[in-house]
């Protein structure tokens, strides 16, 4: 009870509530910008964590991702482009409703459920990491090693697109972590007598480079008449109505949806790699696949806007999960935070419930906070949401460009981190280019080094023997779960193939 008491007031102080407050706003700045993602948003975040205490720093990430999620409603809404790559599985019907005026009715229902997701994956978080954390304090090596792998799979087989593409493109984060000195030998690897690469390749500026940078480049790419990803003489239809008129009788009517949106975005964001995406995907195509009415999909149908809204930031608080108990990441957005609790001195792991219980129970708090404070936010964005709309991107992009570099730069005061964060961003637009998925390459970076280091002190302690990784009752069962994971793909196949009705796929959802 006192470490309940200790986290609620590491949350509620001025300097806290200030930070959080702030976030709220650069949240929706960034997620209305149509192309910039939420973990754009916190990657540009992170540099100014670092004169931050750990609970604000915390606070802010998480505030931040939840409002740039709802934000990416916003584009989507008025212009039929997502501002974030979660608001893609209903753009359709969000753009459909914002042509016929009904934009307020829409994004006051998108708020609404974002906020009622929100708080249900948080409490799915509250119930779940804390008794997780109990279970995985008899975990080992070995155990973490099939973590590890489970997350590098998850990454490439739950990940929409080409599962080969996926996976080479996690090859390319794998080999970014094999930079630096090697645990075992000691001897330089892939340096080239760089003595800052010694270390290793630091995260961050990998993450701007892969996500800001490249963001900066696709947008330079576009011709200018099409910068904006619309033609200059299209204009934003007259709107009517208020933004929280009709969400009770929405609420009501779908109520069904809204508790199958948040409980399925909390599972699927508790899985390692899938993150937000994936679960508004997801419960947009099972939301079809159950409505009485699916031919009226993607022509401003409200009932897929419950779904996938509600799994949005249901699966922000749900990959956190993984993330604390494990130090698995669940999505790109939590890859960064476990960074940031390194840098503050927190490891993630089971025993952070012990050694920083304060600590756990203020990040919980954050969350009640972050996405109480959605509402009113979320209101003040919905009504200036014009602005948002026609703010022209190629105003913007120079100034996130030097927040690229200045951020990059600042870590470690290093022009390496730079010249890094530059070529990163390079590699990310030739492989996007190529619809190679990004997400798995910074996955592969984030769990490289933890794969790495619990496989050798397995075979060290094991002196070799291959079978030691199965013969504990936890890491069997781990290790059947990735045999499973990797076979997904062949039986979602059979399954269609013997039920074609049975199992939607998310491309089949919007068609």
């Amino acid at each position: 009870m006192n470490e309940l008491l200790d986290g609620i007031l590491l949350v509620f102080n001025f300097q806290t509530l200030l930070v959080i407050l702030l976030a709220a706003l650069f949240g929706v700045f960034v997620g209305a910008i149509p192309g910039l993602s939420a973990t754009m948003a916190v990657a540009l975040l992170v540099p100014i964590t670092f004169a931050m205490d750990p609970t604000a720093a915390i606070a802010a990430i998480i505030t931040t991702a939840a409002m740039a999620i709802f934000a990416g409603d916003i584009p989507g809404t008025y212009l039929n482009i997502p501002g974030t790559p979660a608001s893609a599985a209903y753009v359709a019907d969000s753009a459909a409703l914002g042509r016929a005026g009904r934009a307020r009715e829409a994004l006051g229902l998108n708020v609404t459920c974002s906020v009622i997701g929100g708080l249900t994956g948080t409490l799915v978080l509250v119930m779940i990491a804390p008794s997780l954390a109990e279970f995985a304090l008899n975990f080992s090596s070995f155990e973490y090693f099939w973590l590890a792998v489970l997350g590098l799979g998850s990454a490439v087989f739950i990940s929409t697109g080409s599962a080969v593409k996926g996976f080479l493109s996690l090859m390319v984060g794998l080999l970014l972590a094999t930079v630096g000195l090697d645990m075992v030998t000691g001897a330089p690897r892939f340096t080239f007598d760089v003595p800052d690469l010694m270390g290793g390749i630091n995260f961050i500026p990998v993450m701007i480079g892969f996500f800001a940078m490249y963001e900066v480049m696709k947008l330079y790419s576009i011709p200018r008449d099409k910068a904006n990803g619309q033609d200059a003489t299209q204009t934003i239809a007259p709107q009517h109505g208020s933004v929280f008129g009709m969400v009770p009788t929405h609420l009501k009517r779908y109520w069904k949806n809204v508790i199958r949106g948040s409980s399925l975005g909390a599972f699927i964001g508790a899985l390692p790699g899938a993150g937000a995406d994936i679960a508004a995907w997801i419960c947009y195509a099972v939301s079809k696949k159950r409505s009485k009415t699916p031919e009226a999909y993607g022509k401003g149908h409200v009932e897929g806007l419950v779904d996938a809204g509600s799994a949005n930031n249901a699966a922000v608080a749900g990959a956190w999960v993984p993330a604390l108990v494990f130090g698995i990441p669940g999505d790109s957005i939590t890859a960064i935070v476990i960074g940031v609790l390194y840098m503050k001195g927190m490891n993630p792991g089971p025993t952070i419930f012990m050694d920083n219980s304060a600590m756990a129970y203020g990040l919980f708090t954050a969350f009640f906070v972050a996405n109480l404070i959605l509402l009113p936010i979320g209101y003040l964005a919905i009504r200036s949401a014009h602005i948002f709309a026609v703010t022209p991107t190629r105003v913007l992009m120079p100034i996130i460009l030097c927040f690229c570099i200045v951020g990059a730069f600042a870590i470690n005061n290093s022009l390496t981190d730079v010249w890094i964060m530059l070529v990163c961003g390079i590699v990310a637009y030739l492989i996007a280019t190529a619809d190679f998925p990004i997400a798995p390459a910074i996955l592969g970076l984030v769990l490289g080094n933890i794969l790495e280091t619990n496989f050798m002190t397995s075979m060290i302690k094991a002196d070799g023997n291959l079978l030691a990784f199965v013969e504990r009752p936890i890491s069997i069962g781990l290790a059947l779960l990735v045999l499973l994971v990797a076979l997904f793909p062949v039986l979602a196949k059979y399954w269609r193939m013997r039920y074609p009705r049975a199992l939607p796929s998310p491309k089949e959802a919007i068609e």
